[in-house]
């Protein structure tokens, strides 16, 4: 990589992240590039700054753009494709939950209501009928939580989050007891 140590780091870091995150870490360290660069960049700047194969560049920058998580761009006069990620980060963590949400989320809760509605769900034992059940009211709760701090604005939200444990306060709530049975 020919870059200063410290967006090597990160480059890297992202890199790490991006296959916990489920994408492998050519795809993360592509979108670290793109999120450290001051302007656009085409693929062979990408490739040159990572060292990578051009069509593994491509590959990424497709993943990425199916994530939404990168903006493709022309020059006048220049027939290459520029890439960039949003300057609001804010709209790249909204857009990642987004993704992570329509990807993970959603199919979870749709098998869990499919095997609900089978016909074979009452003749199943009680406790994995409990537990599925479980697992749809929790998802289906976070689901809706999500629903309604996405529209929230940008602000407002920053402040609720901003609260932290001070909303348990407000609300008079208290710290969740460790249930762990180990």
């Amino acid at each position: 990589m020919d870059m200063p140590a410290l967006q090597q780091k990160f480059v890297i870091h992202f890199g790490e992240m991006g296959a916990r995150w489920g994408m492998n870490r050519t795809v993360g360290q592509i979108y670290a590039v793109l999120f450290l660069a001051e302007e656009p960049l085409c693929a062979d700047e990408i490739v040159a700054a990572l060292g990578v194969s051009r069509s593994n560049v491509s590959m990424g920058l497709k993943e990425l753009q199916s994530w939404q998580l990168v903006r493709l761009e022309h020059h006048p006069g220049d027939r290459r494709d520029f890439f960039s990620t949003p300057d609001d980060l804010w709209e790249i963590v909204m857009t990642l939950v987004e993704q992570r949400k329509a990807r993970e989320v959603d199919p979870t809760l749709t098998v869990l209501r499919e095997l609900q509605l089978s016909s074979d769900f009452d003749s199943t034992n009680a406790h994995a009928r409990a537990r599925i059940e479980e697992a749809t009211r929790m998802i289906e709760l976070f689901s809706r939580w999500y629903e309604d701090m996405r529209d929230v604005d940008i602000e407002k939200l920053e402040r609720l989050l901003k609260l932290g444990s001070a909303a348990q306060k407000v609300l008079g709530l208290k710290a969740r007891k460790n249930t762990d049975k180990h």
